[in-house]
């Protein structure tokens, strides 16, 4: 199954740019108040026989096999039913669910759960298009949820989530190098430009909106901007192309030594990494620390593929699990996202052989035997430690993204 295109992407574009600007106020649909979590008995009993479409990313096989797990679980424990609506943009999610606002259809929507974050998330929230605050935080496993060591959990592209999404993995960008054809790869966006001046051909990024390729774009500006900290903010249209110049700059110069002559990109990060596998480039990413480990168990990229982090550190945060406001299936959605966030869960998706994705929980405040699974895991052969892998950039505000991607698809699409 696949998600319905309802709007074009310039439309779409509009719709996320102008609810960023939108007042916050939450509206709360008449299903919120008959569906508590706080009575979770209530929950699994109302949950009982429905059926939860999920909404989340499916141009990975491995993610899909983790989300069919995980609904024979809730199938076997609970008598749902999981149905994934792979999607290939969020920002489709988002349309569906704002369109189905505007034609007043405040129950019985076709977007139960949807893996979000960023500007969608930002969208939507300001909207008042997701089920009212506080539902993440009244969980069952919610007391597990690592808030003190990983505030990104807590906060989504500098949004606050208000209990409104709950926290599925966490993310950090790393690049990949294939060690038999690249010993040292280079560890500064200088030295990045430099390597792909003297190696043509050899380097390139997934074409955005498409969200690692958008992440590249971020990692860019963070590093070329004069002054971090007005990422934090949201954009000003009066700076905006100033400070984004260094950036553009950078590509301008990048872009003809890229593969392709950056005229064509891959389509998304499971492309990039084919092409890494397939010998045509030297130097991938993907925003799984252990992402390289588990392509490698699964045969999709070579024994000696390894990662390494930039100097100064990569942008880093946190991926969500939220509810629109008209879901058909609230309670189902509930018990799928508790699901997602137990023990079991979060050290299954962690293991590179299954999906490699960072777990959300504070490992040392579970029972011996939760502890245990997590301890038992084989991180992977390309995994860096936590050391290893360096400081964190937060995400800029998530108005940065939809600037940026607009920018790019008028300064380069066309080409």
């Amino acid at each position: 199954m696949t998600i319905i295109r309802l709007l074009s992407r310039p439309v779409r574009g509009a719709l996320l740019a102008a609810a960023l600007t939108l007042p916050l106020a939450p509206l709360a649909s008449r299903a919120d108040e008959t569906v508590d979590p706080a009575d979770w008995t209530e929950v699994l009993a109302k949950a009982k026989g429905q059926t939860v479409y999920f909404h989340a990313w499916g141009g990975e096989p491995r993610i899909n096999a983790y989300i069919a797990w995980a609904g024979e679980q809730l199938q076997q424990r609970h008598g749902i039913t999981v149905e994934q609506v792979k999607v290939d943009d969020t920002a489709n999610v988002v349309a569906r669910i704002v369109a189905e606002k505007a034609a007043g259809q405040e129950s019985g929507g076709a977007v139960d759960l949807v893996w979000i974050n960023g500007e969608n998330f930002v969208s939507l929230k300001k909207a008042g298009l997701l089920m009212s605050p506080g539902w993440a935080t009244k969980l069952p496993n919610w007391p597990l949820v690592d808030v003190e060591n990983k505030p990104a959990v807590v906060t989504d592209f500098t949004e606050p989530t208000d209990g409104q999404e709950s926290p599925w993995g966490m993310a950090k960008l790393v690049f990949m190098h294939d060690t038999a054809t690249l010993a040292e790869p280079p560890k500064t966006l200088d030295a990045l430009a430099e390597h792909v001046k003297a190696n043509p051909g050899r380097f390139t990024y997934p074409q955005p909106p498409n969200f690692h390729g958008s992440t590249f774009l971020k990692q860019v500006l963070a590093t070329t901007i004069a002054d971090r900290a007005k990422l934090s903010r949201p954009v000003d249209p009066a700076s905006f192309e100033a400070n984004v110049a260094p950036l553009f700059a950078y590509l301008d110069a990048l872009h003809p030594n890229m593969w392709r002559q950056g005229r064509a990109f891959p389509q998304n990060q499971p492309a990039l990494r084919q092409l890494l596998a397939d010998g045509e480039i030297d130097i991938a990413f993907t925003f799984n620390p252990a992402g390289a480990s588990a392509a490698i168990a699964a045969g999709e990229l070579p024994e000696t593929v390894r990662t390494f982090v930039l100097d100064g550190g990569t942008i880093g945060n946190a991926h969500f699990l939220a509810i629109p406001f008209n879901a058909n299936a609230k309670a189902g959605a509930l018990v799928l996202a508790d699901f997602l966030l137990s023990p079991e869960a979060q050290a299954r998706k962690q293991d590179p052989a299954i999906w490699g994705d960072p777990t959300v929980l504070a490992v040392e405040r579970l029972e011996a035997a939760e502890r245990e699974r997590f301890a038992a895991l084989d991180l992977g052969i390309a995994t860096l430690s936590p050391e290893e892998l360096g400081p964190v950039i937060e995400e800029p505000h998530a108005s940065w993204m939809v600037e940026l991607e607009r920018a790019w698809t008028a300064r380069y699409a066309s080409q």
